[in-house]
Order: structure tokens, then sequence, then C-alpha cells
């Protein structure tokens, strides 16, 4: 996935964990994250409306569209995983 990212891909990530971590500090890790979960849901629902030509575009292209996203996240969440399973230690040394 990240072979196609633009020089500046993971500052925005990291802005937006950013964000993440400090909410954490006031509400807990599993409300951050369903929250960020929603946020990018949400998100990606407005850039597939935005090449969408109508509502019922939309709703036929709606398998696709969860399909690519779910995918996309499926092979980040893969990445991230191994990458904290490699790094354990040094990682999580608390």
């Amino acid at each position: 996935m990240t072979t196609d990212a633009d020089d500046d891909f993971y500052k925005r990530a990291d802005a937006h964990i950013h964000i993440a971590n400090e909410q954490i500090e006031k509400v807990g890790r599993g409300k951050v994250s369903a929250s960020m979960m929603y946020a990018t849901a949400r998100f990606n629902s407005w850039i597939s409306a935005c090449k969408a030509k109508s509502g019922d575009d939309l709703v036929e292209g709606k398998e696709k569209i969860i399909e690519y996203f779910v995918e996309q996240y499926r092979e980040m969440l893969t990445e991230n995983l191994d990458e904290y399973a490699k790094n354990f230690d040094k990682y999580m040394s608390r």
C-alpha cells in the first residue's frame, strides 16, 4: 500500500495519531479508536460520494467501495501488526 504514498503521507498519518494520543489521556484507547474508525469511515464515504454522479450511483458502487477500503485497511493493519510484533520490546517498553 505505502508504495503509492506521497512525500507527506506519514506526516499526515502522524498528525492524526498525535491527536488520538492526546485524546487517549482523557477517555481511553477504546473510545478514541472507535471515534477514529468512525471518522475514517465518514471521510471515506464523503470521498466516495464526491466521485459519484448521484445517490443511486453511490448505492450501485457501494460493494466495490467497501471492498476497496476494507482491503486497504487489511493491508495496512497487517503491515503494522507485523511491525509491532517484530519490534514489540522496543515499541512497548514502559
